[in-house]
């Protein structure tokens, strides 16, 4: 009987140290940014935006530089226009809401604010200059006034009344006419 003897070159397999390497910590983190993802979009899926009910207060600050709160405006019906400088739809309300505010302007009765979703540098202000917009208009830093409203995309329009609850909601398409319809009632009702 012959025993046979193999000698290799090879070098035991190394101990393993029961860490991480750098790969698995990244992969680590991706699951659990994208759990986190999915858990907000969850909780967030049955949400709409408010169609009534008391207007979710939030606190502004104008492009001018002027502070205020929704609340501030109680007695007053408040259009609240959700809007970018990149959405094609906020362009073509852009002159119809300009034209509702100037009918009530002068009344005291009603405020139009416009809140630039997402967009609240230079090209804002272009977008204002170029519409001619002088009702009041305020950036939404860090998005908290759109999650308040659950915006779905812009243009989105509320309606507030003189009590501070929503009256209506208007995806897209507002018109001059349409608004003072919806406002005129509003103001009827007191």
């Amino acid at each position: 009987m012959e025993s046979a003897i193999h000698v290799t070159n090879e070098s035991p397999a190394p101990a393993k140290s029961g860490r991480m390497g750098w790969g698995s910590i990244v992969l680590l983190l991706g699951v659990v940014v994208a759990a986190i993802v999915f858990g907000w979009a969850l909780s967030r899926q049955g949400q709409a935006q408010p169609t009534n009910g008391p207007a979710p207060d939030f606190a502004f600050t104008t492009f001018e530089g002027q502070s205020y709160k929704l609340s501030d405006f109680r007695g007053q019906v408040v259009v609240l226009n959700f809007w970018a400088s990149w959405c094609g739809p906020c362009r073509d309300e852009a002159p119809e809401l300009q034209a509702a505010w100037e009918y009530y302007e002068d009344s005291g009765k009603v405020v139009f604010l416009g809140v630039a979703y997402a967009d609240n540098g230079p090209k804002s202000l272009a977008y204002l200059e170029e519409f001619g917009i002088s009702y009041l208009n305020a950036p939404d830093l860090g998005t908290r006034v759109s999650e308040a409203y659950h915006i779905e995309g812009v243009p989105e329009t509320f309606i507030i009344d003189q009590r501070g609850q929503v009256a209506r909601f208007i995806y897209a398409g507002v018109s001059a006419p349409a608004l003072q319809t919806i406002v005129d009632e509003l103001l009827l009702k007191g």
